[in-house]
C-alpha cells in the first residue's frame, strides 16, 4: 500500500552517542520540518555555512560510511542509519541538529533511531510525496561488484547477494519487499567487520569509536560479540538498511526491484547518479487516490490502477 502524502514528525526528538570513526560524543536533535524540505542536517557547533541537504549529489565519500558536504566544506559523516530509519518509518521531512561532524553509531543498527522516530511520531502533511517509478531496467557492474533496478509497481524490493570468503559469512542473500514485510531484522541488523582488518581500518585514521558495543565482529568460525547474532542474516540485512539510508538522498520514494551483489556506499551512491542522469529509466510521480502515472517502455502514457 502506498502512501501518497509527506510526512514529519510530530516532535523533537534527542539522542547522544560515540561517532564511529571520530570517536567523539555528539548531541542530536531532530526536528519537524516542511513539506517539500527533505531531510537537512545543521551542525550547530558551526556559526554559518553549517546546513547540508540530504542529497546524493552532496556525497563526499563513501569509504565504510556515507560523507555529506555543502559547497563550503561542512561535513556530516555516517549519515545511513538514520537516513534509513526515516525511510522505515515514512518520514520524508526534518531537520537533523548535531553538534559535531558524524551522526552517532548507537548500537550499529537503525533500531534505536525507528524507536526514537516512533515515540516521537508521525505528522502528515498535505504535500504529496515525489516517487521515482522505473520503468526501464538498469545496471551499473563494478569489478565483482554488481547493481540493477527493474520496474515494480508496489514500492522498492531489494534483492541483496553478500560473497564473503570468511567461512562464517559466506554467501549470505535475502530479498526484501519493504512496501508489505515485517522488516524488524533489517533495521536491528549491525555493522560488520573482520577481526583482522580492524588494525588496518584503524590505521587510515577510522573506527575509533568502533567497539564491539556498536559493530558485530567476526573471527574466524566465531562472533566475538558476547550475545551472537540478531538474526541468521545479520550480515545481508545490515546490507540492505545501508541500501535504503543510501537510496533515500535520491529524495524520492523509489517503486522497483533492485537487485545487489557485493554492494556499499560507494556502489551505491554511482549508481543513483547514473540512475538520475538516464531519465528514460524512469518517471517522477505524485499520485492521485488509486492512479499511478505508468510510462512503458516505449514512453507512451498509461494508468494503472494499484493500492494506494
Amino acid at each position: 500500500m502506498l502512501d501518497i502524502f509527506q510526512k514529519t514528525l510530530l516532535k523533537d526528538f534527542n539522542f547522544e552517542g560515540i561517532g564511529l570513526h571520530n570517536g567523539e560524543k555528539s548531541k542530536v536533535t531532530v526536528k519537524p520540518s516542511k513539506g517539500n524540505s527533505g531531510i537537512v542536517f545543521k551542525r550547530t557547533d558551526l556559526n554559518k555555512d553549517n546546513i547540508i541537504q540530504a542529497d546524493f549529489t552532496n556525497v563526499h565519500t563513501a569509504k565504510l560510511c556515507t560523507t555529506l558536504i555543502n559547497s563550503s566544506g561542512t561535513k556530516i559523516s555516517t549519515v545511513e542509519h538514520l537516513m534509513a530509519a526515516f525511510y522505515f518509518t515514512g518520514i520524508d521531512n526534518a531537520i537533523v541538529e548535531i553538534n559535531n561532524s558524524e551522526i552517532p553509531i548507537m548500537d550499529g543498527s537503525a533500531k534505536d533511531f525507528v524507536k526514537l522516530i516512533k515515540e516521537a511520531g508521525l505528522k502528515n502533511l498535505k504535500e504529496k510525496r515525489s516517487f521515482l517509478k522505473i520503468i526501464k531496467p538498469l545496471d551499473l557492474v563494478d569489478g565483482e561488484k554488481r547493481i540493477s533496478i527493474e520496474p515494480s509497481d508496489f514500492g522498492m524490493e531489494v534483492d541483496f547477494k553478500l560473497e564473503y570468503k570468511n567461512e562464517l559469512i559466506g554467501n549470505q542473500r535475502n530479498n526484501v519487499k519493504f512496501y508489505h514485510e515485517d522488516i524488524v531484522d533489517i533495521y536491528s541488523s549491525r555493522t560488520f567487520c573482520l577481526f583482522e582488518d580492524i588494525e588496518k581500518i584503524k590505521a587510515n585514521g577510522l573506527a575509533k569509536g568502533g567497539s564491539l558495543d556498536n559493530a558485530l565482529v567476526v573471527k574466524g568460525n566465531q562472533v566475538l560479540n558476547k550475545d551472537g547474532m540478531r538474526n541468521s542474516k545479520e550480515f545481508v540485512n545490515h546490507k540492505i538498511l545501508d541500501l535504503a539510508g543510501d537510496f533515500l538522498l535520491s529524495g524520492h520514494r523509489i517503486l522497483g526491484k533492485i537487485k545487489c551483489v557485493q554492494g556499499g556506499h560507494y556502489l551505491s551512491n554511482i549508481f543513483l547518479k547514473k540512475l538520475i542522469k538516464n531519465d528514460t529509466c524512469f518517471v517522477k510521480s505524485s499520485f492521485n487516490n488509486i492512479k499511478i502515472i505508468k510510462k512503458d517502455y516505449e514512453n507512451s502514457v498509461q494508468k494503472l490502477a494499484v493500492s494506494a
